[in-house]
């Protein structure tokens, strides 16, 4: 135990830290409203389209990171204006964004001269070897991020429970919509240094169905899974220390095996509820008759 803390008075593990909690926190406020909208799979459709900037920043040598922002950020809008006209499925447009922005990545990367391993710390993520500028973008996305999500909350959710009575109450949807679209891709992006592009999508999900497990209301639930992406981040980021595994990975672990555990907790206790004797209905009082002919 000892040894595990001692690694955190190293910078790069503060750094690593730093960086999950915001992560965590960030994640589930958007991917409550993706999963509202049955679009849980589509951060791992940007992620893929984010894998083509990310190639396209190697080969021509320069920053990997705002290529992806960009390549990120036309894949969401591109995506919502054909959900929007509806010439193509969500699934199918889900779809070529997952294959075409794979394979983009894959050609390009394999067109620069970086090594296999520049590749794989954006496919699992290489959060220990995050500097101070990458914390820094980080934690200012993160926070515009939030504050999206959490300040336009009851129009967002009006717009992802019912479009078409969200636009008759006058909301500009269109608007609304693509701000989820930029802000998903941000996300995603933000997120690629810690888990990887292949676990983003866990981290924006997992929480949120965990949450649903004990909550009712959209504001709880939301409340809930921020919760568990802040507790994901920071005791994945532990594991990580104590195991020497990788902390994307961990933290990914860590939030799925939450949910499984309250999962589980939720139906015995559902099931104890059922099973306890329900109190006998009062008998109705009898009526009293003062008089007669």
């Amino acid at each position: 135990m000892e040894r595990e803390l001692n690694l955190f008075q190293y910078e790069y593990m503060q750094l690593a830290l730093v960086s999950a909690l915001i992560i965590g926190l960030t994640a589930p406020a958007l991917g409550i409203y993706l999963v509202q909208r049955r679009l849980a799979l589509i951060g791992d459709g940007i992620g893929h389209v984010a894998l083509t900037g990310v190639g396209a920043g190697l080969l021509f040598q320069t920053s990997p990171v705002i290529m992806a922002v960009i390549a990120a950020t036309v894949g969401a809008v591109v995506i919502e204006l054909i959900r929007e006209r509806g010439r193509t499925s969500g699934d199918l447009a889900l779809a070529l964004l997952f294959y075409g922005g794979i394979a983009g990545g894959v050609v390009l990367v394999g067109l620069s001269d970086s090594t296999s391993s520049n590749l794989n710390a954006y496919l699992f993520g290489a959060l220990s070897t995050a500097s101070r500028t990458d914390v820094a973008t980080i934690a200012v996305l993160g926070t515009a991020v939030l504050i999206a999500m959490i300040g336009l909350r009851p129009a967002l959710f009006a717009v992802c429970h019912d479009e078409e009575y969200a636009r008759v109450s006058g909301l500009p949807v269109r608007a609304l919509n693509l701000l989820l679209a930029v802000t998903t891709a941000i996300t995603v992006t933000i997120a690629m240094r810690a888990v990887g592009v292949l676990l983003i999508s866990a981290l924006m999900v997992v929480p949120v169905a965990t949450a649903q497990q004990v909550t009712r209301g959209f504001r709880s639930t939301m409340a809930a899974a921020m919760a568990l992406g802040l507790f994901a981040g920071g005791a994945g980021i532990w594991m990580a220390a104590v195991a020497d595994t990788a902390p994307g990975a961990s933290v990914v672990v860590l939030a799925i095996a939450s949910f499984v555990v309250v999962t589980l907790l939720a139906a015995g206790w559902r099931r104890l509820r059922r099973a306890r004797p329900q109190p006998a209905p009062a008998p109705e009082p009898h009526e009293v008759v003062l008089g007669g002919s």
